[in-house]
């Protein structure tokens, strides 16, 4: 009981880590290129884990062994958790706020309950299908700004299609290290995972010559990169790998209703973001709608 408090203290913290992403992310990406950012971001975060792997080597070396056959449970969670994820995420903030990428993302729980459906055979309750519907409507009202022309039109901002794709790709993240990174400890998915990503983005980077920008970013970028990469990256991604394995995806998926209301607060007081009225309604939709999925019941919330 006492080890399940800790770990749902520590997703507190972890949502705390994440919603500083979005301004973290807000200050970097007018300097650094998507892809340079991404691998910068998880370059340091594997630098870190790689100087503390000898530690957890000593610790784990009994319960895993690097095989061919983790490979491609690492391919997925590193370019689908980690690059899709991230990338969408820096694209989407180019042309969204940070209030409103992070209301989208506090989707993460919905989403997660429908892919463990389709993909887990898990079943969805009546009340999980009105809370999915409930913050579906709220996302739409915060993609269109409650503007019905924006909806008849289509004329959606781009930064939040991005981010509703960036979602996508967590929730897939977090159900399959829950089904099938389950022999894997923490430690180790998480490491292999940025590791993954890391390589994977090096290709992109020369695409994208970064040579030619960066010595014109300014120290904020730097540190908003360091930022991500320690406290977001590292700390965020070390937590929820425990706790998925404790309380499972779904329930470890709620805590992400917390970032938007740190994100909105943060927004405020550091970018100067303007916090309508709208935003708080939708928020506030959507939370509940993840609630009331989270709280209906399933096989995954319970175990």
């Amino acid at each position: 009981m006492n080890k399940g408090k800790k770990i749902y203290g520590f997703m507190v913290l972890a949502a705390l880590f994440w919603s500083g992403a979005f301004i973290a992310g807000k200050y970097a990406v007018p300097f650094i290129p998507t892809f340079t950012l991404t691998f910068l971001r998880f370059f340091f975060a594997s630098l870190i884990l790689c100087i503390l792997s000898g530690a957890a080597r000593k610790k784990e070396e009994d319960r895993f062994r690097l095989k061919k056959e983790h490979l491609p449970i690492f391919l997925f969670t590193g370019i689908v958790g980690m690059f899709g994820y991230h990338v969408f995420f820096f694209i989407a903030l180019k042309y969204t706020t940070a209030i409103n990428s992070s209301i989208i993302g506090a989707m993460n729980p919905i989403v997660t309950i429908v892919i463990a459906a389709l993909f887990l055979r898990n079943k969805i309750p009546a009340k999980q299908i009105a809370g999915i519907l409930l913050s579906f409507f709220g996302v739409l009202l915060t993609i269109t700004g409650a503007d019905v022309e924006t909806l008849v039109q289509l004329d959606f901002n781009r930064g939040d299609l991005w981010m509703a794709a960036a979602v996508i790709c967590w929730a897939a993240y977090g159900v399959f290290s829950k089904s099938k990174g389950a022999g894997i400890p923490p430690f180790w998915l998480t490491y292999y995972s940025f590791l993954v990503c890391t390589l994977i983005l090096i290709p992109f980077v020369i695409w994208e010559k970064p040579w030619q920008l960066l010595a014109q970013a300014p120290p904020q970028a730097w540190i908003a990169v360091l930022y991500m990469s320690i406290f977001a990256s590292v700390a965020g991604y070390m937590i929820q790998q425990i706790a998925i394995k404790q309380i499972g995806p779904s329930k470890t998926s709620i805590f992400i209703n917390l970032v938007p209301v740190f994100s909105m607060v943060l927004a405020t007081l550091i970018l100067g973001e303007a916090l309508a009225p709208i935003k708080l309604a939708t928020a506030g939709i959507i939370i509940l709608g993840g609630c009331i999925c989270q709280f209906s019941g399933s096989a995954d919330q319970k175990g």
